[in-house]
């Protein structure tokens, strides 16, 4: 027969005695540690945390920076593409301007052709003028072949420009009215009385205005803003075309003429497109020569 094996026991005194020295090992490990972890403790409360708080301060300003510059950056790039934008308008709205001041150029322009319907004509673009502030002479980009020929009268604006002096195949020269060297035959439309035309850029650079000479003093007396257009008698010039208005008129010292100052009808200040009338005076029907 098997013996039974005889439970281990721990007699209660030596339990009790084991039980009291894991008590003061324990008491005596906690002892020591809190002397050995608390100096450690308050350093780290004293240098760690405040180095803490100070890293956290750095990461969040720079978390800030940080979104401070994308901020800019898309700004920068929404003002790069807003500017891109306005360039774009700026350039069509110039675009735009050109159109609508041409247009009113081209506008007066067919108006003139149907207030002078009974000539012919050609449009023309000023291509070079000379020095100064005045077309007072210039090259139109029209000449030989397209049927332009010396002494054919141009027109812009409201009325009369001048006159072609020189041609070539592509080109052709205008001398306008207001040349120093220009004389033309007019006549006051209300009292149809004639004058001379003579063009001065003194004046016009002075006051914008031409002078006329040798009006006959008639019944009816010359009021300022009368119109004074080309006259019948003329070689270079047919006859009706606006010229401009009277200004300033005074009698001359014979007491029988009377001299002053015309305000032309056209812009000579901005000439772009002209008419060109392709009828020469030479050819038109009731001339008187001179």
């Amino acid at each position: 027969m098997r013996r039974k094996r005889q439970k281990f026991t721990i007699p209660s005194k030596y339990l009790l005695l084991i039980m009291t020295c894991v008590c003061v090992l324990l008491m005596t490990v906690t002892f020591f540690t809190d002397l050995i972890v608390a100096p450690f403790g308050r350093i780290a409360g004293v240098v760690i945390v405040p180095f803490q708080s100070g890293v956290s301060r750095i990461g969040g300003w720079l978390t800030d920076r940080s979104e401070e510059l994308q901020t800019i950056r898309d700004l920068m790039a929404e003002n790069e593409s807003l500017r891109a934008q306005v360039d774009a308008l700026t350039i069509e709205n110039n675009s735009l301007q050109q159109d609508k001041y041409e247009l009113n150029h081209l506008r007066e322009l067919y108006k003139l052709d149907q207030e002078y319907e009974e000539f012919h004509k050609i449009g023309a673009r000023v291509v070079s003028s000379d020095s100064g502030n005045w077309f007072h002479s210039f090259v139109i980009d029209k000449g030989s072949l397209d049927g332009i020929a010396p002494d054919m009268n141009v027109m812009a604006g409201s009325g009369l420009v001048g006159r072609v002096t020189e041609v070539g195949d592509d080109w052709a020269k205008v001398m306008a009215i207001i040349d120093d060297d220009s004389n033309v035959s007019a006549m006051v439309l209300s009292t149809e009385d004639a004058c001379m035309v003579q063009g001065n850029l003194e004046t016009m650079n002075n006051s914008g205005v031409i002078t006329f000479s040798k009006l006959i003093n008639g019944e009816k007396p010359v009021q300022e803003g009368d119109k004074v257009v080309t006259s019948y008698i003329s070689t270079k010039y047919l006859p009706g075309i606006l010229i401009g208005y009277v200004t300033h008129v005074s009698a001359d010292a014979n007491n029988l003429t009377s001299s002053g100052y015309i305000t032309p009808a056209v812009d000579f200040a901005h000439l772009e497109e002209v008419l060109v009338i392709t009828d020469l005076k030479k050819d038109y029907s009731g001339v008187l020569d001179e």
